[in-house]
C-alpha cells in the first residue's frame, strides 16, 4: 500500500546503485530513474546526489530516507494487521538468534510453525546475546533467543529452556577420557573462549569464579566470535571450550571431538525475549507461544529416548 516512489528511493539509497536497485526490484533501470524523478520533482528538492559512478543522498534524501523507512515498516506492519483480521497469520517475523538456538532449536521449529502458517516470512539473524537484546530494544528485532537474563524494561522475558554445558575437546586431548571434569582440572589447559557479550562467555566465567578461580588463572589461548569457530579450533586439538551440549552433539557423533560434563553439573538458561509492548502483534504472540510449545514438546520427547 506503500507509495511506488518511497519503495524505489529506499531501495536505491540502500543499495547505492540505480542498477541493484532495479535487479531488487525486478525493475528495469529507466524506470527506477523515472520513479526517483517523479519523487524528486513531487517534493521539489534533490534527493541524490550522482557523480564519478556513485550515489551519495543529499540532505534531503538522509530526511526522506528515515521517513520512507517509517512508511514502509508500517505499511508491512498494516497488511500483516489486516490478514490478522481476516483470521489468517502473514508478513515478516524479525527473529534474532544466538547460534545455539539457530543451529538447533529453530529449525524443526520454524518448520512446523512454517506449514501450519505458510504466508510467514521468518527473517532469521545471528548474533551474541547482548546484540540480540539490542535489536529488540530497537524495535529491529521481533523476538529474540539470548543466553544471558535481562533486565532491561522495554523487554518481556520469557524461559525458553536450560542447556547443560558440557567440556568439548578434541577425541586426542588430554582431557577426552574423564568422566567429570572440575574448573580446577581446566584451568592448566589452554582454553578457547567466545567474544564478549557471548552468554557462553559470561556462563564459562561463572563456572570458574564459583570455583574461586580468577579470571587472571585461565589458560587462555583464543576468543573466537562464533560457535563454528570455535568447533573448529577445538577439534584442530588447539584447546578446550565450554559450549551446551545439545550444540555438541552431531560433532560427538561424527567423530569429530569429544564431550565431558562438568563438575558440578552447570546449566544456562535459553531466554525468548520480545519488546514490552501492549500493541505487539498477534503473529509475535502467536509465533512466542508456540515456540514455549515445542521446545517443551521436544524436550519430553528427548527424555522418552533416553
Amino acid at each position: 500500500m506503500s507509495d511506488r516512489r518511497l519503495q524505489v528511493f529506499h531501495a536505491v539509497a540502500k543499495h547505492g546503485s540505480f542498477t541493484r536497485a532495479a535487479e531488487h526490484l525486478h525493475m528495469t533501470q529507466p524506470a527506477v530513474t523515472f520513479q526517483i524523478k517523479q519523487l524528486e520533482d513531487h517534493l521539489n528538492v534533490r534527493l541524490l546526489d550522482r557523480g564519478h559512478g556513485k550515489i551519495t543522498l543529499t540532505s534531503a534524501g538522509e530526511l526522506v530516507l528515515a521517513y520512507a523507512e517509517q512508511i514502509l515498516d508500517l505499511s508491512d506492519e498494516l497488511n500483516a494487521r489486516v490478514s490478522e483480521l481476516a483470521g489468517e497469520l502473514a508478513g515478516q517475523l524479525n527473529i534474532g538468534c544466538i547460534p545455539t538456538i539457530a543451529g538447533y532449536w529453530l529449525p524443526p521449529i520454524l518448520e512446523r510453525f512454517k506449514r501450519r502458517y505458510p504466508r510467514v516470512l521468518p527473517r532469521v539473524v545471528m548474533g551474541n546475546s547482548r546484540i540480540i537484546e539490542e535489536g529488540i530494544i530497537a524495535r529491529e528485532v521481533d523476538i529474540g533467543f539470548i543466553e544471558v537474563p535481562t533486565e532491561h524494561p522495554g523487554i518481556e522475558p520469557r524461559i525458553a529452556t536450560q542447556e547443560e554445558l558440557v567440556v568439548i575437546c578434541s577425541p586426542n586431548h588430554p582431557l577426552a577420557g574423564h568422566t567429570r571434569l572440575t574448573a580446577r582440572e581446566l584451568v592448566d589447559h589452554p582454553f578457547i573462549d567466545r567474544d564478549p557479550g557471548s552468554g557462553m562467555r559470561q556462563a564459562a566465567r561463572d563456572f570458574f569464579a564459583a570455583a574461586g578461580i580468577a579470571e587472571s588463572e585461565i589458560n587462555l589461548c583464543a576468543e573466537l566470535g562464533s560457535l563454528t569457530a570455535v568447533k573448529q579450533f577445538v577439534a584442530a586439538g588447539l584447546g578446550f571450550a565450554i559450549t551446551s551440549k545439545r550444540a555438541s552433539r552431531i560433532d560427538v557423533q561424527e567423530g569429530r571431538m569429544a564431550v565431558v560434563p562438568l563438575e558440578p553439573r552447570t546449566f544456562t538458561t535459553l531466554q525468548m525475549i520480545l519488546p514490552r509492548d501492549k500493541f505487539r502483534s498477534r503473529l509475535i504472540t502467536t509465533f512466542a507461544d508456540f515456540v514455549c510449545d515445542e521446545i517443551a514438546r521436544i524436550a519430553k520427547e528427548e527424555e522418552g529416548v533416553k
